[in-house]
């Protein structure tokens, strides 16, 4: 990263590098970094078919980097495309960590000049996030994840999206990958879609390609990282001991994130589909997709009722 002697790789540039490309070895200035952080994520979106003219995408915006980084990207490179950008922020209602995202995403949203939209779980369920741990000795992050899905799906329909794009990065998607290897989740595992693709607005994730760190530079060079205080629940949390893990691994062994990441989309190719099967149920209570019967967020908002 920063120091790096010598001079840029790129042809006729004479500025100092800031970062090492892991895969390729070249060193890049801070304009040619940014160059290829975008060209990257632009070839993501168009060989995925991500985005398309016409298309309404909602940013899931935490206010964290990487959201922030990944709106203020698509910001720039659909700028001349017809498709409108609006962004969703949930406030979970988590005392002394919450405020301050959400203050940085209505910075980065006005920047942008991107339309913003904040969905909160207490407008939702009458609670916080706070409140609702309070009640119920479950992990945070297990009722945080179900709240939070259903709210931006919820968000994204209503704005008439056609994609809903999250700030998943490289380091993000192999975390998710090995977790559902160690809780045996063989549907995740291997599930390239949903049974009903109309009962879901679709996601997509244009930074999955880019590196963690390379992620925080950007948001650096840019000029939009604003270090934020971690959620006081995110140690908790199985993807806390993965994370930690997979550093080790990347640190010891370069390229172990890519080359997981490359093994688990080879996969999902050749066995996705296998698994996943048959219709999509309705939750009676709210009807939302579900599993069978109630889905998840009716499960855990019932069972705090009945105490």
């Amino acid at each position: 990263m920063a120091g790096e002697t010598g001079r840029c790789s790129s042809p006729g540039c004479t500025e100092p590098p800031i970062m090492v490309l892991r895969g390729t070895g070249e060193r890049l200035c801070a304009r040619h970094f940014t160059a290829s952080v975008e060209g990257r994520v632009r070839q993501t979106v168009e060989e995925r078919k991500m985005v398309q003219d016409g298309d309404v995408v909602v940013v899931g915006l935490s206010g964290g980097k990487d959201s922030t980084v990944l709106l203020h990207i698509l910001s720039r490179i659909l700028r001349d495309r017809p498709v409108r950008v609006v962004a969703v922020t949930v406030d979970e209602g988590i005392a002394g960590y919450r405020e301050e995202t959400v203050q940085t995403a209505r910075a980065i949203t006005a920047a942008c000049g991107v339309e913003h939209v904040i969905v909160s779980f207490e407008d939702y369920c009458g609670s916080t996030l706070d409140e609702l741990v309070r009640e119920r000795p479950e992990h945070p992050c297990t009722i945080c994840g179900v709240l939070r899905r259903r709210l931006l799906q919820n968000a994204a329909r209503d704005l008439g999206a056609t994609r809903l794009a999250t700030g998943h990065c490289l380091d993000d998607e192999v975390q998710s990958a090995l977790m559902n290897i160690l809780n045996g989740d063989v549907r995740r595992i291997v599930r390239t879609g949903v049974p009903d693709a109309g009962a879901f607005v679709p996601r997509v994730k244009p930074l999955r390609d880019i590196p963690e760190k390379e992620v925080t530079l950007y948001g650096i060079v840019q000029g939009i990282y604003t270090p934020l205080p971690e959620c006081p629940y995110a140690g908790e949390a199985l993807r806390s001991d993965v994370r930690h893990l997979l550093s080790t691994l990347e640190y010891r062994h370069p390229g172990t994130m890519e080359r997981t990441m490359a093994g688990y989309d080879r996969l999902r190719e050749r066995v996705g589909g296998c698994v996943e099967g048959g219709e999509v149920s309705y939750c009676p209570e709210c009807g939302e997709p579900s599993t069978g019967g109630l889905c998840r967020a009716c499960e855990l908002l019932g069972s705090l009722a009945d105490r």
